[in-house]
């Protein structure tokens, strides 16, 4: 087997009809974590159904009707390998809560990579003001996604033709610009999700194409494929040397061993021996053990969803939402109120301060306060436009006081990147998304267990 590949988490953004789940599903078909009898299985159904030509979007469509329908499918089957990286999707836009879980995120994608349609009218249509392109592509940038890949697709529809992908190229580099990208760091890959076509053979259908290239710290990169330019995504610091931070997903009571809380690590490391402090709950006790899919760990670290068995607290006391740290490092706590740059994505009337929608922030799911709005920024500059405007509406970017209406805990982005984002819900739908600038902490005392006093005085 030798050494496991690193994980690296795509997250695959685009129009509607621009070919995320066929070119995903190419991928995925192709390098992945699908096994034959599955294939069979699917190739089967659609022959049987007429369509004979085997799409890979069936793939997807499959994977994603079986999801909808609540059952778990087997999360490696969202996986494909590069030479380098074992990669991940996180998920497929359009699914609705697509924003709530890119913010909330089970996992925060490493690089996006962006489908456009090149067909005659399609690129127009998915490129334009409202296009849901350009809420994705500046959704993924605002939320810390810094590494862009573009996929151009669909170029067997305009015969491969040289002068449409230029101009494509110079429309989405203008695009992914104001954004806040870099084109030049972007990797621009011709293909056909549908054929096959650069996807991880280069295409024979374009003599003239030469292959991508991008300029990275270390010089510039070259390739031909979209698989060679997933390969040279850079590799993700996973930050083990900054204090732990874990957001409880649940907590359980498991007969004779006690009270065990579950969640991911996002920062740090968590170790049996440690003494741990709760947020917002204010308790510290001591961590028995720690385990990951039912064997003991001697350290769990970013990105480990691990359970951890606590001394002297019951179940009531901590809950999902809370925040797991380490009491001698920068322990969390709890927040008594932030300030956050919000961007209002799609709110049918005006925000003013007062309004008090729900934040899900890591795994905390809490009513805040609008608390003041603070001055009305341009979305792609930052630069202030006015101090205490009146209200907020969609398309506006502000600075703005959050007080959450129960104890929460959250974190400046600066510090702990996912427990400083967050998404405005409301009417059931994701109303604004937030980076939050600063915290203002409270000092209360908390509960000390006996095993903790007892672990401190070791």
């Amino acid at each position: 087997m030798g050494k496991e590949k690193s994980h690296v988490n795509v997250v695959v953004i685009g129009h509607v009809d621009s070919g995320k789940s066929t070119t995903t599903g190419h991928l995925i078909y192709k390098c992945g974590g699908i096994d034959k009898r599955t294939i069979e299985k699917f190739e089967k159904e659609a022959a049987e159904l007429g369509k004979g030509s085997f799409k890979y979007a069936w793939v997807l469509d499959k994977l994603k009707a079986e999801r909808e329908r609540g059952i778990t499918i087997d999360i490696a089957l969202w996986k494909f390998e590069t030479p380098k990286y074992q990669v991940t999707v996180i998920d497929a836009p359009g699914h609705r809560d697509f924003i709530k879980n890119m913010i909330t995120g089970t996992s925060q994608a490493d690089c996006a990579i962006l489908i456009i349609a090149g067909g005659v009218g399609e690129f127009e249509a998915g490129i334009s003001k409202d296009g849901q392109t350009r809420e994705h592509a500046l959704l993924a940038y605002t939320l810390g996604v810094r590494q862009l890949i573009v996929a151009i697709n669909k170029m067997d529809s305009v015969k491969w033709d040289e002068s449409r992908y230029q101009e494509i190229v110079k429309e989405t580099s203008n695009f992914i610009k104001k954004v806040g990208y870099n084109p030049k760091t972007v990797p621009f890959v011709p293909i056909s999700g549908w054929n096959g076509d650069n996807m991880i053979e280069p295409t024979t259908n374009a003599s003239w194409y030469k292959g991508w290239e991008k300029e990275t710290k270390a010089g510039v990169v070259k390739g031909k494929t979209l698989l060679e330019a997933i390969d040279a995504i850079e590799p993700p610091s996973r930050p083990t040397d900054k204090p732990l931070r874990l957001p409880l997903q649940d907590v359980y009571k498991i007969g004779g061993i006690g009270t065990v809380p579950v969640g991911r690590v996002e920062t740090g490391v968590i170790k049996p021996g440690m003494v741990v402090t709760f947020a917002p709950a204010g308790v510290t006790t001591e961590v028995k053990s720690v385990e990951m899919h039912h064997e003991q760990l001697e350290e769990g670290l970013p990105g480990d969803n691990v359970g951890f068995n606590v001394k002297n607290v019951s179940v009531k006391e901590i809950r999902r939402g809370n925040v797991c740290g380490d009491s001698k490092n920068d322990p969390p706590k709890a927040t008594e109120s932030f300030n956050a740059t919000v961007i209002v994505l799609n709110h049918p009337g005006q925000i003013s301060a007062g309004y008090s929608p729900v934040l899900d922030c890591h795994t905390a799911h809490i009513a805040c306060r609008f608390d003041e709005l603070l001055e009305k920024n341009d979305r792609r500059s930052g630069k202030k436009l006015e101090d205490n405007p009146k209200f907020l509406k969609s398309g506006d970017a502000a600075l703005v006081k959050f007080v959450p209406s129960k104890p929460m805990c959250v974190e400046a982005f600066s510090d702990y990147p996912p427990l400083g984002r967050f998404a405005v819900r409301d009417m059931r739908q994701t109303v604004a998304v937030g980076v939050i600038k600063s915290v203002v902490k409270s000092d209360k005392a908390g509960k000390v267990t006996k095993a903790a006093q007892k672990a401190t005085k070791k």
